[in-house]
């Protein structure tokens, strides 16, 4: 088999991989096992209320996507979700309410945790793309881990590269 012919069985094989690891593929109503297998081991799990659970898989800090995958307490998936899709039009933060093991729940590990003197907290952010342009969405967090802001901008680290 030429290297050409190696490439493009290889191309087909990821392409395919992926297409199986998607979790907007996942039907609902499938079992935590079926989940399982489909999509591999999750890269978190929280507990929902009623009993639920919710399977987290982040392509966070080098991709840009966090997806969710809801369960009931009968262990059946219930929802899907992108949760960076549109991070701030469909956001459920709650200012002034939402603690970090919310916005951890919903969003996933963030990509990056910094502080700036001008204001006296954490500051997380994720990447997420914007009609195919890499963004960054940010949650502001008061000094007792207590949302007080969120927004998304340009990633700062395209700009000075370049890209």
């Amino acid at each position: 088999m030429g290297r050409a012919t190696s490439a493009a069985v290889l191309a087909v094989a990821l392409a395919l991989a992926a297409c199986a690891s998607d979790p907007a593929r996942l039907p609902l109503g499938s079992t935590r096992a079926d989940a399982l297998q489909k999509l591999g081991k999750p890269t978190a799990t929280y507990p929902l209320p009623g009993g639920g659970e919710r399977l987290q898989y982040s392509r966070e800090p080098e991709g840009y996507e966090v997806n969710n995958v809801d369960l009931d307490a009968a262990g059946r998936v219930v929802a899907v979700r992108s949760a960076l899709a549109n991070p701030i039009f469909d956001s459920p933060i709650e200012i002034g309410k939402w603690r970090e093991a919310d916005v951890l729940r919903t969003f996933g590990k963030p990509y990056q945790v910094t502080r700036v003197e001008s204001f006296d907290g954490k500051i997380w952010s994720w990447q997420f793309m914007d009609n195919y342009v890499p963004r960054l969405f940010y949650v502001y967090f008061n000094p007792e881990g207590v949302v007080v802001r969120y927004f998304a901008g340009d990633n700062p680290a395209l700009e000075m590269t370049g890209k």
